[in-house]
C-alpha cells in the first residue's frame, strides 16, 4: 500500500520504474507499451499535431524526489515513430536525512525515429544527495532534441545550495560511439560554484543538445540560434551555442530558470523545423 503522506523524521524511499515503447503504424506514432511500478505514470497519449507525433507526460505524483529514492524512466521509440516526452512543473529533489536519491534515464531511438525530451526545470534544495544519468542510444539516422536545466537551491526563497551532493551524467551515443560524454560532480558551497571558472555565482545551468542531420549547414542554423534572445550578459546571464561533429550545443548560466526554459523554447521553435522537419507546437501543459 502506497502511504498517504511522508513524515519528516523518517521519510519512506520510493522505488519507481516507467517503461515506455512507441511504434509508428501507418504513419500514426502509438503509445505501444507502457508498464511502470512505483509512483511514476504517463497521461494518456496526446496528439496536438496530428497523429505522427505522439506526446506523453510524465508525472510523478510525490511532487519531488527524498533521500533514498530511486527512479528509473526508460522509453525506446521504434523505427519511424516520433515521440514527445515532456513534464506538467519542475523537478524537485529534497533535503536528504543521509540517503542518496537517483535518477536514471534511458533513452533509445531506433532507425527513422525521433525523440523530443522537453522537461522543465529541475529544482535542488539546499541539503539535497542527487544522483542524475542519462543516456541515449541513437541508430545511424535516429533524431533526438533534449534538454536539461538545473537550479540550484530555490532562489525565490533566498536559499542557496550551500551543502549536499549532485552527480550528473550524460552520454549521448549514435551507433555505439559516443556523441557527447560529460560527467561531474557538484559540492554544496563548492568554491567552483563561485569561480569564474564554474558557475561564477550562478544558480541556474542548462544544456540543450540536438543532434545535426547529414546535409545540414551549421553556420545559417548557429545565426539564426544566436539571433534569439538577448546577448551575453543583457540579463546578467551568459549564454552560448556551437555545432560538434553530429551534434549541436547550447548552454545557459544564470539565475533564473525560467529565463532558461525560454530561451530553450525559442531556440527549439527554430530547431524543430530545421532538424525534425516539423513546425514547432508549444506543449499546452506549459501554459497551466
Amino acid at each position: 500500500m502506497i502511504p498517504l503522506a511522508r513524515t519528516l523524521e523518517h521519510p519512506p524511499a520510493w522505488e519507481a520504474e516507467l517503461a515506455l515503447e512507441f511504434a509508428c503504424l501507418d504513419t500514426a506514432t502509438h503509445l505501444s507499451a507502457c508498464r511502470h511500478r512505483g509512483p511514476l505514470r504517463v497521461q494518456k497519449p496526446l496528439y496536438p499535431e496530428g497523429k505522427a507525433v505522439c506526446q506523453t507526460i510524465l508525472l510523478h505524483p510525490p511532487s519531488g524526489i527524498a533521500g533514498g529514492d530511486q527512479l528509473h524512466i526508460a522509453a525506446r521509440v521504434g523505427p519511424q515513430a516520433h515521440a514527445q516526452i515532456t513534464t506538467p512543473g519542475a523537478g524537485k529533489w529534497y533535503r536528504s536525512g543521509g540517503a542518496e536519491a537517483s535518477q536514471h534515464i534511458d533513452f533509445r531511438v531506433d532507425s527513422g525515429g525521433t525523440l523530443e525530451w522537453l522537461p522543465q526545470e529541475t529544482i535542488v534544495f539546499d541539503g539535497a544527495l542527487a544522483r542524475m544519468q542519462t543516456r541515449v542510444d541513437l541508430a545511424a539516422d535516429s533524431r533526438y532534441l533534449g534538454w536539461e536545466i538545473l537550479c540550484l537551491g530555490r532562489r525565490a526563497a533566498g536559499e542557496r545550495f550551500t551543502y549536499g551532493h549532485i552527480g550528473l551524467h550524460t552520454r549521448i551515443e549514435r551507433d555505439g560511439q559516443p556523441l557527447w560524454l560529460e560527467r561531474g560532480r557538484i559540492e554544496g558551497d563548492d568554491a567552483l560554484l563561485h569561480s569564474p571558472a564554474g558557475w561564477a555565482g550562478a544558480s541556474v545551468s542548462g544544456t540543450l543538445l540536438a543532434t545535426l542531420r547529414p546535409g545540414i549547414e551549421a553556420g545559417p542554423l548557429l545565426a539564426a540560434c544566436r539571433a534569439t534572445g538577448p546577448t551575453d550578459g543583457a540579463d546578467g546571464s551568459e549564454r552560448g551555442i556551437s555545432a560538434l561533429p553530429g551534434l549541436l550545443v547550447a548552454r545557459y548560466l544564470g539565475q533564473h530558470g525560467e529565463a532558461a526554459r525560454h530561451w530553450f523554447t525559442t531556440l527549439w521553435q527554430v530547431l524543430r523545423p530545421a532538424l525534425l522537419g516539423r513546425p514547432a507546437v508549444t506543449p499546452r501543459i506549459w501554459n497551466t
